[in-house]
């Protein structure tokens, strides 16, 4: 590694470097294309994008998502190119080298010139509405990039929140690999990780199971605040999608169109693998054994910049490589090389398609392209139809090996053997129970008695353990009939924390046993008496709420973590390792010390949830602020860790003596497949960053209280309900 100092100032390396002015051939370009554009603005602030082509809507959409987070965009890039150090400083350059590791920006551009014509225009007109966007808005100064290139979007070919898998491979590991010498022995880290239980819900029901008779679809993603926008993308070329676009994407990565709906939750179906790799230093250099021949890892210099007081650094890294993939990590002193698969043309071909398909068959069809690494998908459809898939790329391999550790990689027995084909994955379609939900969990318990048989698939197909959410889900879809619109968003808004189920008992039983002059009886009973009271439906003025909730977090800090992703999943199987593990009186103490920890920060241990559990938006930035002296509302969410199905991660921030909200439900969709789209949404807070704007915050009663509003998904009805109209460049 080097470090190389260049001596410019950073406000002036971000103004000019790459800085490119249009030419007039291209302003005319985008100015005729913008023409053909009408951005539709309605009364939530959604916009509908109209165009002549998918590429006419795909401009549009990427135009006015950059009026309304044009920084978002350009993290999100950064972050896929692997420079958000240039952005945010050298804290995240090991995080840039991974994705350097995995992704070559020159595999990219050749995607880009290998491109079917069709693609090649959507890819033109997704950096071309941004440019033009920056065209006329000389007022926003991106801080790196300041021109977008065609291939960028083939850099970021999957939407999702876990768009990145390292197969159980951790930051950490690539900063202590790649900040020491390759043979020191410090290079070690443990694979130290906790999966807290967020991720996503999605329910299909049958049209025997509705008020309706036609199917239903509900999306739920849980993901950081504000991760997605809504919007609508309609073109002559067959294209009429609605729903939630990941920041600086030309897709709608969740939604519907007229036909049907595609919900995705994140998989932990095994799509990326580590290989141990033998490696012996040489006068030649690093050699690794395979077959029982050395063979040279490969090397190549990774340069990358960062800024840290007002100067852009650089650092060069050399990468190692076996056939596998890249080094990322040393553990035992063996290293590891990386197998996976997370960028491709036709990940994003795939994601593309998906938007237009227009029944079950066509959607199969598009499902068959294979190259969804990260997430499972829920369908429903106007024919009646619902459908499941657990994760969709999935390599096949021999299930003799436990693929949730790393691997031998000196052997050709642990090489992938291909594809496993869609229909052999684990899928359900038209279930006789007549729902199906996935909340990141088991797809051995999707719908009931009519759920997959395990014994039919490798474990590496669907390792996912069971969870309070899946649980919760399972309990009420399999007890509610004739479910309406209404009821589909009430079961989607159900706080019931099943957790505490199971949790409470060990406790009660603690209690009940002491005898009556114990101290820790006398000073529990009335706190034991509200926790036996509560219906465990967390509320804001549920005093059992907070005691449950912080009593939780506090045992199970108690047991180990999980030491692979797989067994993070596990959440009911750690929650009963609490209870066989954890002794009564040590249960009985840390509820103790919740209480003794509620009164020192707030003079009194009867705290509503509600009074401490907050939503606030303050600025609108990538970073927000928090402040408990600025208005706040009260929340009656809580984390989906204990079984509520709408998720609120709240934590206390700098500074705060309440605990706010920073991830969870997000865009969220309840649609009805009839003759007629009939769906309503709700996001975070609301569709505007921008603290001045009324779309800032009038969403938020609504999303933290499960009320949400109309779509207008015909034209007709967005145009009655219009706030404004406009060709890109207008405003």
């Amino acid at each position: 590694m080097r470090n190389t100092i260049i001596l410019l100032a950073f406000l002036f390396v971000s103004i000019t470097a790459g800085a490119q002015s249009p030419t007039a051939a291209e302003i005319k370009r985008w100015e005729t294309q913008a023409k053909q554009v009408n951005i539709v603005v309605d009364k939530h602030g959604v916009p509908h994008i109209y165009g002549n082509t998918d590429a006419d809507a795909v401009f549009g959409l990427m135009y006015k998502q950059c009026e309304e987070n044009f920084e978002r965009i350009e993290r999100n890039y950064l972050e896929m190119l692997g420079r958000r150090a240039e952005m945010e400083g050298p804290t995240l350059l090991y995080n840039d080298l991974l994705m350097r590791l995995i992704a070559d920006s020159n595999d990219a551009k050749k995607d880009f010139l290998s491109s079917p014509p069709w693609l090649k225009k959507l890819l033109i007109a997704h950096a071309d509405g941004i440019n033009y966007f920056l065209y006329k808005h000389a007022e926003i100064k991106p801080l790196v990039l300041t021109r977008f290139q065609p291939w960028f979007q083939l850099m970021y070919t999957d939407g999702s929140v876990s768009a990145t898998s390292m197969g159980g491979a951790t930051i950490e590991e690539v900063k202590l690999f790649y900040s020491n010498l390759p043979s020191a022995s410090t290079a070690f880290a443990d694979n130290d990780r906790d999966i807290e239980d967020r991720g996503s819900n999605g329910f299909a029901i049958a049209p025997k199971k509705t008020v309706s008779g036609n199917a239903m679809l509900y999306i739920n993603p849980h993901v950081p605040f504000y991760f997605r926008s809504e919007a609508q993308m309609v073109s002559k070329e067959g294209l009429n999608a609605y729903g939630a676009a990941t920041w600086g994407q030309f897709f709608i990565y969740q939604g519907f169109n007229a036909h049907l709906g595609w919900m995705h939750t994140t998989s932990y179906a095994d799509v990326a693998d580590l290989y141990e790799e033998k490696v012996t230093e040489t006068s030649k250099g690093w050699m690794y054994e395979y077959e029982q021949k050395q063979i040279p890892l490969k090397t190549k210099n990774i340069t990358l910049y960062y800024t840290e007081n007002n100067q852009r650094l650089s650092k060069t890294f050399t990468a190692y490589y076996s056939h596998h993939g890249p080094i990322v990590a040393k553990r035992a002193g063996k290293w590891l090389s990386l197998k996976e698969y997370n960028r491709s043309k036709k990940a994003l071909i795939q994601s593309w398609l998906t938007t237009k398909a227009n029944n079950l068959t066509e959607f199969i069809r598009v499902m068959r392209g294979l190259s969804n690494t990260s997430n499972n998908t829920v369908y429903a459809d106007d024919q009646g139809n619902i459908a499941y898939w657990h994760g969709n790329f999935i390599p096949k391999r021999d299930p003799a090996y436990n693929w949730s550790l790393p691997v031998d990689g000196t052997t050709a027995k642990t090489e992938w053997q291909g594809v496993h084909s869609l229909e052999e994955t684990v899928h359900l379609i038209n279930p006789e129970t007549g729902w199906m939900q996935n909340c990141n969990a088991t797809p051995y318990t999707l719908a009931g008695m009519a759920s997959p048989d395990k014994k039919n698939h490798p474990n590496y197909m669907a390792p996912d353990g069971q969870n309070a959410r899946a649980l919760n889900a399972i309990r009420l879809l399999n007890n509610s009939n004739k479910i309406s619109l209404d009821q589909l968003i009430e079961i989607g808004y159900n706080r019931y924390l099943t957790a505490f189920d199971i949790l409470l008992t060990p406790l009660f039983k603690a209690f009940d046993a002491l005898p009556s002059n114990d101290s820790i009886k006398q000073k529990l009973q009335e706190p034991i008496d509200i926790l036996k009271a509560w219906n465990k439906i967390s509320d804001t003025n549920s005093i059992a709420t907070t005691l449950a909730i912080d009593w939780a977090t506090k045992i199970n800090t108690l047991i180990p973590i999980a030491k692979t992703r797989e067994e993070g999943t596990e959440i009911i199987a750690r929650f009963n390792s609490i209870v066989d593990k954890i002794s009564e009186r040590k249960l009985l103490e840390q509820m103790l010390e919740v209480i003794k920890t509620l009164e020192k920060k707030y003079g009194l241990w009867r705290v509503n949830w509600g009074s401490i559990n907050r939503y606030q938006r303050l600025t609108g930035e990538f970073n927000e602020l928090y402040d408990d002296a600025k208005p706040s509302m009260a929340v009656p969410l809580s984390s989906s860790r204990w079984g509520s199905l709408p998720a609120f991660e709240s934590g206390f921030m700098s500074n705060t003596k309440k605990r706010y909200g920073y991830a969870g439900n997000s865009f969220i969709a309840a649609v009805e497949f009839g003759p007629r789209i009939k769906a309503r949404t709700i996001l975070t807070g609301g569709q505007s960053k921008y603290p001045g704007s009324q779309h800032f915050t009038d969403q938020a009663e609504g999303y933290l209280h499960g009320k949400f509003k109309e779509v207008y998904f015909y034209r007709d009805d967005v145009l009655k309900h219009k706030e404004l109209s406009y060709h890109p460049g207008e405003k």
